[in-house]
């Protein structure tokens, strides 16, 4: 029997509106490279240290899909509530949370964000309002889907963000979450992050429905693709999402077209994808680059962008290096915040 071949998946496409993104300003331009910067340089060093050994356990990197976290953080407000799946990190640093405690926790240290206990799919931010990191898929949609009825609730104005990716988008709960935010009338941000093979299988293969933003029709919960490698589209369809939310108006799905350069987990050699594919969307849309050309053509040097990423890199440096020598949990930590 012949192997099947393999499918391959659609690049990532803008269909919002057919027109361009709001332009940024010279500040946001700068704000949003230098984050997703953060968000890269700090991936690529984790996956370093996994490779040495330092990490272990699960690992699954974002590099590819830092305009996703970048841009629905630059369309909300202190209070907004985020909440995702295994794939994390970039969501823990666009929210603020510190470099040190995200890279102690994956090396299992006491001054990881879980004491070191918790690893790269269990780390939380009361203060910075991330709610996990959840390792089950797809488990985090009920979650944020009660975060939101909380907001509802209480009668405040602050909405929960959703992240899921389309592989999770197939789960039942899924629609169960749906239908209730709906009923209730809930300020959610449903963001599927799609990265067009989920654990590895294309989304051609693995999905009846595409268009993951029609995934709420039967719901009467509206949607709309984003192109979720161009920082720009991401705040623009979060503003607009948010402020249906803020309304009163109900949940908002946003299906964000992305897509990640790394295998699925630090142990995916990701085979089911040529490696001209990958280097395709590399050179024509990464979500870096086009930042920084937009900011080559605004006339911004390019020392002052290499000194941007030199700070980053010194954050990510040190935070490594905290990472490695800051102690392990006490053994009395054992049975801490752990229910039995």
């Amino acid at each position: 029997m012949a192997a099947p071949k393999k499918a391959a998946a659609s690049p990532p496409q803008d269909k919002t509106d057919g027109g361009s993104p709001p332009e940024f300003t010279r500040e946001q331009e700068l704000k949003a490279l230098r984050d997703m910067l953060l968000i890269r340089r700090f991936e690529e060093k984790a996956g370093q240290l996994y490779g040495m050994g330092a990490i272990g356990g699960f690992c699954h990197l974002y590099i590819g899909q830092e305009a996703v976290v970048v841009g629905m953080q630059m369309a909300l407000k202190q209070g907004d509530q985020v909440i995702t799946g295994y794939r994390d990190h970039g969501h823990m640093l666009a929210t603020g949370m510190d470099a040190n405690g995200v890279m102690a926790e994956l090396t299992g240290r006491h001054g990881g964000y879980s004491k070191g206990k918790g690893g790269s799919m269990h780390m939380f931010s009361k203060e910075k309002h991330f709610y996990g990191g959840h390792g089950i898929v797809g488990a985090q949609v009920s979650l944020g889907t009660g975060l939101a009825f909380a907001n509802h609730y209480r009668g405040n104005d602050n909405v929960s963000v959703t992240y899921f990716g389309d592989g999770a988008a197939n789960q039942g709960q899924v629609y169960e979450s749906f239908n209730m935010a709906e009923l209730w009338k809930l300020p959610v941000i449903y963001v599927i992050e799609n990265n067009r093979y989920a654990m590895g299988t294309s989304v051609s293969r693995a999905s009846a429905q595409q268009d993951f933003s029609k995934r709420g029709v039967s719901f009467n919960i509206p949607g709309k693709q984003v192109d979720g490698m161009d920082v720009r589209a991401v705040k623009a369809a979060g503003e607009e999402a948010a402020a249906w939310c803020r309304a009163g108006k109900g949940p908002f799905i946003l299906e964000m077209q992305t897509y990640r350069y790394r295998g699925h987990s630090m142990s995916d050699p990701a085979k089911y994808r040529t490696r001209e594919e990958v280097e395709k969307v590399r050179h024509d849309q990464d979500p870096i680059e086009q930042v920084r050309n937009r900011l080559l053509a605004a006339k911004v040097s390019e020392q002052d962008l290499k000194a941007i990423d030199a700070e980053v890199r010194d954050i990510v440096n040190a935070a490594a290096d905290f990472a490695q020598h800051d102690p392990e949990p006490d053994a009395a930590e054992l049975w801490t915040d752990v229910y039995r």
